[in-house]
């Protein structure tokens, strides 16, 4: 306990967050924010942060949020959304999850980087037991009209 305060004092947060000691190795490379070490979390839907761009969002993101069904939104090609790298990660973190439950992609828009990556990766896909959800119903409303998808639990 006293090696903690004299650490704590000499160099605050240096190694802490929220008062928690981490572990330097687990840093996320992207964030530059250190990551607890703990379990994965389980959840039925997840949003891919940042509309799906590579900012935000590795491998570490999906081997520790578990969902049974992510939603992809982005539609911007100039900045970069939805990112192949996202997608890429997606694959690489449901590969080490060690079970193999269902996982169903939902993309709000249908994006060539979206249909070239559902294309290239289709076996990985299937191995991984991954589902891609096509984009083909609409919703208008007023004077707007948009892609839908309709998810039952």
């Amino acid at each position: 306990e006293d090696e903690l305060s004299r650490g704590s004092l000499s160099n605050p947060g240096k190694g802490f967050v929220n008062g928690i000691k981490t572990n330097p190795a687990s840093n996320s490379p992207k964030s530059g924010f250190p990551v607890p070490v703990g379990p994965p979390v389980y959840v039925d839907l997840a949003y891919i942060p940042n509309h799906c761009s590579g900012k935000n969002t590795d491998p570490e993101f999906f081997k520790r949020v578990r969902a049974s069904y992510y939603v992809v939104s982005g539609n911007d090609a100039t900045n970069g959304e939805p990112s192949r790298a996202v997608l890429d990660a997606l694959l690489e973190g449901k590969s080490h999850w060690g079970e193999n439950l269902q996982v169903t992609l939902i993309p709000t828009h249908d994006t060539e980087v979206t249909r070239e990556w559902y294309q290239q990766t289709h076996e990985k896909q299937q191995e991984l037991n991954i589902m891609v959800l096509a984009s083909s119903s609409t919703v208008v409303m007023q004077d707007e009209s948009f892609p839908a998808c309709k998810i039952e639990f």
